[in-house]
């Protein structure tokens, strides 16, 4: 990584997700990392903090302690808990200062831990320091005979292109990153759909019948599969 946040050649901006329940601090943070050269993603909460990360993984999170409901110990430890984000690189940002606190932090996962307030110059230097310890995220998704480019932005099955809209994209993405899991439609709405955007249940059929349509060729096994009265999962193709 560079000083800002694009790799090198230009290939690619680093995308650092903020998790913070102060809308000023979020929104200075946000600018500053932005100014900086990063892609910026934001949550305010636990759950939504959960629900962006199952959208589409960072390169590192900021994450406050103190958040409404679920609590920024509780996300680190079940970010932890998944292989998919074990190695995500995390940053706890907090106004506990006291040893027992930073203890707490690191114990639970987190790779480092700042204080508030702090610098931004200061911040991005342990930003810095995370990336470049990082290992390369996995840029390629792939289960069965299907594979993402989540940087081209391409998808494929067998080697035939899948024309995908966007809602489409993001729930093949999410069930590629989360194979052979059963989710509800309330799941999916909350981990798919943005959050403060009313969908009822039933346009979720909608968008997993469309997925089926693209997905699933005339000599091609079904792989999608429809748990009665559970949900959906991306499973080993079916005839």
């Amino acid at each position: 990584m560079t000083d800002t946040g694009e790799a090198a050649g230009g290939a690619r901006r680093a995308y650092v997700l903020v998790v913070e329940d102060d809308d000023a601090l979020l929104m200075l943070v946000r600018y500053n990392l932005e100014k900086l050269g990063y892609e910026v993603g934001v949550a305010e909460d636990g759950n939504q903090a959960l629900a962006r990360v199952a959208e589409r993984r960072p390169d590192l999170m900021i994450l406050d302690w103190m958040l409404p409901g679920l609590s920024g110990l509780d996300v680190c430890r079940r970010l932890r808990e998944q292989e998919a984000t074990r190695a995500l690189p995390i940053l706890m940002l907090t106004a506990r200062a006291g040893e027992v606190d930073n203890i707490r932090g690191l114990d639970v996962g987190a790779d480092d831990y700042v204080v508030k307030p702090v610098s931004i110059e200061a911040l991005q230097a342990r930003i810095r320091a995370l990336l470049r310890r990082a290992p390369p995220q996995e840029q390629v998704l792939r289960f069965a005979d299907v594979t993402m480019d989540t940087v081209a932005h391409r998808a494929e099955r067998n080697g035939r292109a899948l024309a995908l809209g966007p809602t489409e994209y993001r729930i093949l993405e999410f069930f590629l990153r989360n194979p052979r899991q059963v989710f509800s439609r309330e799941d999916l709405l909350q981990r798919v759909w943005e959050r403060g955007v009313h969908v009822e249940l039933r346009t979720v059929d909608v968008h997993i019948r469309r997925l089926r349509l693209i997905l699933n060729g005339p000599d091609e096994g079904d792989i999608v599969r429809t748990v009665r009265a559970a949900g959906y999962a991306l499973d080993d193709p079916r005839p």
